[in-house]
């Protein structure tokens, strides 16, 4: 068993057992990957995938068990050369933070600019991404902290931490008539039409469980991936707006108003998720740090532990 061996079939799983695709993602030759897994198969004396024909349709029962290994071992090689980085050059290197847009456009701009202060030399990569990608980044190790509403928290593999909460806001054109209603109202709101997040953004959830459980269908004309893109349509006159109460800035949206609306729609929670097992660069615990003062390195060092396992998600 080689290493070459060990990423093709993490390769082949991760990418749904489409052989181009993985040929294209290690530069080989499809007929190279073919070669390689029909090599170790031959080795264990045992068929990892399900087959017909040529075609990859899955795993059998032992490559269900190998590929948990296989993902260890990886993350393992890349933690060596992560301990080397760090001990190495520690103020070099690169932090991948995947996250949403409205985290990325809203929440994180002072933090990332206090950390490439502190960091200059730190090549930072903020991936913007929807929750379920968030979380494929932090599980094959191409991201090295998540920060979403949705997703992380209920994945077992992650130590999630509270980051802060929110809510969503109504927001209006300039002179609409829900302006005069005191107290808004989720009747009011549902009398016109909606334009709001899609689907798994941005707490979208906790809105459609909201109008339900007060027994109302809004009229939910265009849905969008941020806000940035609602408030435009908002101020178009074609819909009111929910959206998280953080993209709103009075300065910015003159042509908007944000109406009082926190007594409608629950909290909703961002978490800061990193994956067991990974290992994480001085700066990166720096980062969570800036982002909440109270997850110190030594705060996150300990729920990351191994005896700290079930408890995986930190309120």
């Amino acid at each position: 068993m080689n290493f070459q061996q060990l990423r093709i079939i993490h390769e082949t799983v991760r990418r749904n057992f489409n052989l181009t695709e993985v040929a294209n993602a290690l530069f080989t030759s499809q007929s190279g990957v073919s070669k390689h897994i029909k090599d170790l198969e031959d080795e264990l004396g045992l068929e990892l995938f399900v087959r017909k024909g040529k075609r990859l349709l899955g795993l059998t029962e032992p490559g269900q068990e190998l590929i948990h290994v296989v993902d260890r071992m990886l993350m393992d090689a890349r933690n060596i050369k992560t301990i080397a980085a760090q001990f190495s050059a520690r103020d070099h290197g690169q932090l991948t933070v995947a996250t949403t847009h409205t985290q990325a456009r809203y929440v994180l701009p002072q933090v990332v600019t206090q950390f490439k202060q502190a960091f200059p030399k730190v090549h930072l990569v903020l991936h913007q991404a929807s929750p379920s990608e968030i979380a494929a980044m932090l599980l094959d190790g191409r991201a090295d902290i998540g920060i979403a509403t949705e997703a992380l928290a209920a994945v077992p593999d992650f130590v999630s931490f509270s980051y802060y909460g929110w809510h969503h806001s109504v927001i209006v054109p300039a002179g609409h008539p829900l302006e005069s209603v005191e107290p808004l109202t989720l009747e009011a709101v549902a009398e016109h039409p909606v334009i709001t997040y899609h689907e798994g953004f941005t707490g979208r959830a906790r809105i459609d469980e909201t109008f339900a459980a007060a027994g109302l269908s809004p009229d939910i004309v265009m849905s969008a991936l941020d806000a940035d893109v609602i408030k435009a349509y908002v101020e178009l006159g074609l819909g009111i707006g929910i959206v998280a109460s953080m993209a709103y800035d009075p300065t910015r949206d003159q042509n908007l108003r944000m109406l009082p609306s926190s007594h409608l729609f629950g909290e909703n929670v961002t978490r800061i998720a990193v994956r067991k097992g990974h290992f994480l660069r001085g700066f990166a615990y720096c980062f969570i740090e800036l982002c909440s003062p109270t997850l110190t390195e030594a705060v996150v060092r300990a729920a990351l532990r191994p005896e700290a396992e079930s408890e995986a998600v930190v309120y």
